[in-house]
């Protein structure tokens, strides 16, 4: 079901994900109470702004855990298409989610499905410990991400 209030936003409860990675392993959100969760949202596998996005993920994953924050990409690209695009650049901790079927489920309840597309918008939203999101920011489709402003917004919760 779609976010009948558009984007998420700020002080939202974060729906329930059963999603799983490139490995095939199943994550859930209901499992992560207690720590904070980036969904880091990008279009598409094999795209260099979204390989640049996931590269610094995976280059800052320590300082993330040291924020107790357990951080995802997220695509709608399939399981298998992940751990190819993973092991081509070397992505080793990162968690990439598939969001492939049904097509961009998690990313219509979140409001940050481009429909016409077909892909999610680019997209970083923190969910706090407590299951409620904490921010939420959309970038423009060739835009990278700013790591260090997430890092600060997590540093400073």
């Amino acid at each position: 079901m779609a976010n009948p209030n558009g984007t998420i936003k700020v002080g939202d409860e974060a729906p329930e994900f059963v999603l799983r990675d490139q490995h095939k392993r199943e994550h859930r959100l209901s499992e992560l109470k207690g720590k904070r969760v980036l969904l880091a949202f990008h279009p598409l596998a094999w795209t260099a702004v979204c390989g640049d996005e996931v590269r610094s993920l995976e280059e800052h994953y320590d300082t993330f855990r040291e924020l107790n924050t357990v951080p995802f990409s997220i695509s709608v690209d399939s399981p298998p298409a992940k751990l190819a695009w993973a092991d081509s650049m070397g992505i080793d901790l990162l968690p990439m989610l598939s969001d492939f079927w049904p097509h961009g489920e998690y990313a219509r309840k979140m409001g940050l499905l481009l429909e016409a597309n077909g892909f999610a918008e680019r997209a970083n939203v923190i969910i706090d410990e407590r299951g409620v999101v904490a921010w939420v920011k959309v970038y423009e489709v060739p835009e990278t991400p700013d790591i260090g402003e997430v890092l600060d917004v997590l540093g400073n919760m």
